[in-house]
């Protein structure tokens, strides 16, 4: 059985989506691939997992980063869950860029290049927001791009991390 429950940020209604033990998702009301793997059965409870993820965008919409990451699971293809698995490196208030990720990856398999579309691709369809750090990639020379929930939400995040783009790229 698929649940879902929702929480009111400072940028809008969110959605959470739990299997019953562990986050599988957590969209803005009006996101691109909004609810992208929630069953349309989904029923709307109140289990530990939403307690635990709203504990978390508390403190994270505080302006403070959260000392703990609620249990969830990301279901994707293997290149996606690699490209979300760099993503949870990003240390908060920094960020990098759709093609520091692609060279990672070409590294990591030994291939001459990856494309930084596909990745971008990838990082477009996370489906756990904010804790799962897509709004912490951004384009060449600090430029803000492709963040499902908007470019406005992605520079609000950024600037709640006191992030500086041309500092960390």
């Amino acid at each position: 059985m698929k649940y879902k429950n929702s929480y009111h940020s400072p940028l809008g209604k969110m959605i959470m989506a739990s299997d019953g033990e562990k986050l599988t998702g957590l969209w803005f009301d009006d996101q691109k691939y909004f609810a992208l793997n929630l069953s349309a059965d989904a029923v709307y409870s109140n289990l530990s997992v939403f307690d635990e993820t709203k504990l978390w965008l508390d403190e994270y919409f505080k302006g403070r980063k959260p000392d703990f990451i609620p249990p969830f699971y990301l279901k994707g293809t293997d290149f996606q869950r690699e490209v979300w698995n760099i993503l949870l490196k990003i240390p908060y208030g920094s960020v990098t860029t759709y093609g520091d990720i692609a060279k990672e990856i070409a590294e990591k398999r030994g291939l001459s290049r990856m494309s930084a579309q596909a990745v971008g691709g990838a990082v477009g369809h996370n489906p756990i927001s904010i804790i799962v750090p897509c709004h912490r990639v951004v384009g060449t020379k600090g430029s803000l791009t492709g963040y499902a929930g908007g470019i406005d939400k992605k520079g609000y995040l950024l600037n709640l991390e006191n992030t500086y783009l041309t500092k960390n790229i």
